[in-house]
Formats: C-alpha cells, sequence, structure tokens
C-alpha cells in the first residue's frame, strides 16, 4: 500500500474531525453578489487531480489522470487504491489502463448505497481491446480503504481517438467525456466525448458523444427514450464533449456543461432522448469537404476569427438542421474556454445563492479568445432558464478547473489541472 505526501491533509478534514473551521486564507468579496469565501488547501502537488467523490463523513475519493484512484481519509491520511499502468506505490493495479492526451481515469462516483454495498465507479481509458476504449468500471472498497477489488467494466465500448488528425489539439486521446454521477433517480449517468471523429455525435450505436443513463450493472435505463434504433443505454445524444453534469436540487434535472469548438461553451436542459444538435461530418449543412472528415473546427480551423462567424458555419447546436434539437440556455457569450464542471451550490450558507449552478471554466486563450480561467455563479429561474452569471471572486489564484463538487459540508470543492484540490467554504 502507497501512501501521497500531502502535507496539507489533516488540516484540510479537520472540520469533519472537530467541527472546528481551518482556513488557509480568506477575503471579502469585491463583486455584487459574491460572498466572502474562506479557502482551504484540501491536498497539493496532485498529479492532474480529475474528478472527486464523497462519503457523508467526508471521505473523499479522488482520480489523477495519469496515476489512478486514491482516497482522502477524515484523518487526513491518503491512501493510493488503484493505479495505472506505469503507477507506482498504489494497492493495486490495472496495466491496461493509461493515459495520453486528455484520455486517463477521468470521472468517479460514490455508490448512493456505498454503507452496505461499498461500491465505486471509476471512468478510464483501457487499452484491453483495439481500438482502445473508455470504460465504466465498478470496484468494491474493502473495510479499512486500503484497497479495492472485484473490478467489473460495466461499460467497455466507449470510444477513444486512435490515430492523430490535422485539427486543433489534435493528438490521440482527444474529447472522451468523462464525468461520473448518480441522478436522484438512482441511476448512473456517463458523458462521451466525440473523439474528433464527425460520424459519432449523430451515430445511434457509437456511444461517444452521448449522455448514458445506466444501472449498475450497466444495464439500459428501463425510462430512456431514444430514437428507434438507438442503443437503448443513451439518455442524449448529439454531444460534443460534456465534461459536465448535474441535477437540479428541486427538480432533479440533469444539466449538461460542454465544451465548444473555438466558440460557445454551452449549458443545456436535457431532455430524455434528446439531441443536442452536434454534427461535425462534411458535406452537411451547407459544409463542403474537412481535413479527416471532421468540420468540428471549420472554416479557418487553425487560426482564430470571429466567433460567431464561426459559430453560424459549424454551429455547436444546428438548430436550422435539428429543430427540436435542445437549445442550450447559456454559451459564454459565444466564447470557448474549457467549460468542463459543473454543481449546484445547496444550503443556507450560500444565501442567495442556494440553488444556483456553479461551473468550472479551465481558460483556453488563444486565437483571440480571451484565458478565461474562473468559476461561474449562474442563477436559474423555476423554469431553468439563466437569470444571472457571476464570476466568483477567488480567494487563491485562478486555474484550470477541472472539477467542482459539493461536499457533505457544504463547501465548494474544486480540482484544478495544475495539482491542486481546495475548498471554498461561504464567510459571515
Amino acid at each position: 500500500m502507497g501512501y501521497l505526501s500531502r502535507t496539507t491533509a489533516v488540516l484540510a478534514l479537520a472540520p469533519f474531525m472537530t467541527g472546528a473551521f481551518v482556513a488557509a486564507s480568506s477575503v471579502s468579496a469585491q463583486m455584487m453578489n459574491t460572498t466572502s469565501l474562506q479557502h482551504t488547501i484540501v491536498l497539493d502537488d496532485v498529479d492532474e487531480p480529475w474528478d472527486m467523490s464523497f462519503l457523508d463523513d467526508g471521505t473523499m475519493f479522488f482520480t489523477e489522470k495519469c496515476d489512478g484512484l486514491s482516497v482522502l481519509l477524515p484523518s487526513g491520511q491518503v491512501n493510493n487504491l488503484l493505479g495505472m499502468s506505469g503507477a507506482e506505490g498504489y494497492a493495486n493495479s490495472a496495466d491496461d489502463l493509461f493515459c495520453d492526451g486528455q484520455a486517463g481515469m477521468m470521472g468517479v462516483a460514490v455508490d448512493p448505497d456505498f454503507a452496505n454495498n461499498r461500491q465505486i465507479f471509476v471512468y478510464s481509458t483501457s487499452n484491453m481491446v483495439t481500438p482502445h476504449t473508455n470504460r465504466l468500471m465498478r470496484l468494491v472498497v474493502n473495510e479499512d480503504f486500503t484497497n479495492v477489488s472485484d473490478r467489473t467494466d460495466i461499460v467497455d465500448d466507449v470510444p477513444y481517438k486512435m490515430e492523430a488528425t490535422d485539427h486543433p489539439f489534435g493528438g490521440t486521446g482527444a474529447h472522451n467525456g468523462g464525468r461520473v454521477r448518480f441522478g436522484p433517480d438512482g441511476y448512473i449517468y456517463l458523458t462521451t466525448g466525440d473523439t474528433h471523429n464527425g460520424e459519432v455525435p449523430q451515430s445511434p450505436t457509437i456511444m461517444g458523444s452521448k449522455v448514458l443513463r445506466i444501472d449498475r450493472d450497466g444495464n439500459a435505463a428501463a425510462e430512456n427514450t431514444p430514437p428507434e434504433g438507438f442503443d437503448k443505454r443513451t439518455f442524449t445524444y448529439g454531444h460534443r464533449n460534456v465534461q459536465g453534469i448535474a441535477f437540479h436540487p428541486a427538480t432533479g434535472t440533469p444539466i449538461t456543461a460542454e465544451h465548444g469548438p473555438w466558440h460557445s461553451d454551452e449549458i443545456t436542459v436535457l431532455r430524455n432522448g434528446g439531441n443536442a444538435g452536434w454534427d461535425p461530418r462534411p458535406n452537411m449543412a451547407g459544409r463542403g469537404d474537412c481535413p479527416d472528415n471532421y468540420c468540428g473546427y471549420s472554416p479557418n480551423q487553425m487560426d482564430g476569427m470571429d466567433r460567431y462567424a464561426r459559430a453560424a458555419f459549424m454551429p455547436m447546436t444546428d438548430l436550422a438542421t435539428y429543430p427540436d434539437a435542445m437549445p442550450p440556455i447559456w454559451d459564454n457569450n459565444g466564447w470557448s474556454q474549457g467549460t468542463s464542471s459543473a454543481a449546484f451550490l445547496e444550503g443556507e450558507q450560500w444565501g442567495d445563492w442556494n440553488g444556483a449552478m456553479v461551473v468550472g471554466i479551465m481558460g483556453i486563450g488563444f486565437g483571440g479568445t480571451p484565458i478565461g480561467q474562473r468559476i461561474d455563479v449562474i442563477e436559474l429561474t423555476e423554469d431553468l432558464k439563466v437569470e444571472d452569471v457571476t464570476e466568483l471572486t477567488l480567494p487563491m489564484e485562478s486555474g484550470r478547473f477541472r472539477s467542482v463538487v459539493l461536499g457533505p459540508d457544504g463547501s465548494l470543492y474544486t480540482a484544478t489541472d495544475e495539482g491542486f484540490i481546495h475548498k471554498l467554504t461561504p464567510g459571515n
């Protein structure tokens, strides 16, 4: 068994053990509707942390994209549970799991019935077969949180990009989606990406560019209503690269956050069986041929241009071709800045933001696009329209906000690609 050396781990979980709040720093908000936030570094020196999932006592499972699955206990101890190929110091290893480009170990979700079944679900890239795939694995955690066992791959056919292509970020391993969440209906929701393949988003059988809704064994939810001929696991399709999904606290409605193609990051209220309207195939909607049969960055794909002109040529949601597609409720003012993750704030401690959505934005900063590394608070009306958007005033340096998760203590936890997991708690 291996342990990660994290000097801040005990400090970070002290509130769960003693009820006292330990803050690394705090600031008063400078923007209207922005609360004061107290800040704690939960973990540092983490290798590209991708996601977190909590038990009620504050136990935090987390993934590192190129290393594996670990757990931070309320005592402050970190146990390394499942390592990927080449990772050292893990209690268990899976040599078929690997990282490459945007691919690797991504989403993690603890079973709501963990107290009885001790199950956890992890999404990772695997070379077990060729072409390689992304897989959703079910694992069982032992009683003292030092190991996992009984790996079962309940989804084994999400595509992975095997070859480099002539596109921005065109290397292997692109666009895997990767978020795993349990919905209030008890089903697992898994988000996937288009792998720079123009055929994938509108394909009825390729499980990229989808939101899957499945049970713990990987079977389709009985309530799914995809179009005729579609894989029954499909809840929605026609996405580009969804890395955020959250559920409205009052209605349970699933809402996604999604990366745009040099324009128009999107937040979309999902509809069972709905089409998100992304169709980057060549010779569609007035377009001709495109490099490597993918029009996703066209036109003028290697250089910046006016984002609205690009959106008119290659829309993120093509309502002209698919008039019944799910329209986005937010498009980041037409920018694509890496909108990656989503969660809802809950609890009186958040004041007027109780029930608001937060999205983590990683930032891009090329081709004339502002970098935009931030967390946005998006207030919604009762009918799930955007009422207000406020950039969170951060008590620490910004970064590539890969994951935002509401903890059981009501704080907002966020992981950045730079190697930190932060905790943000509303102040008085």
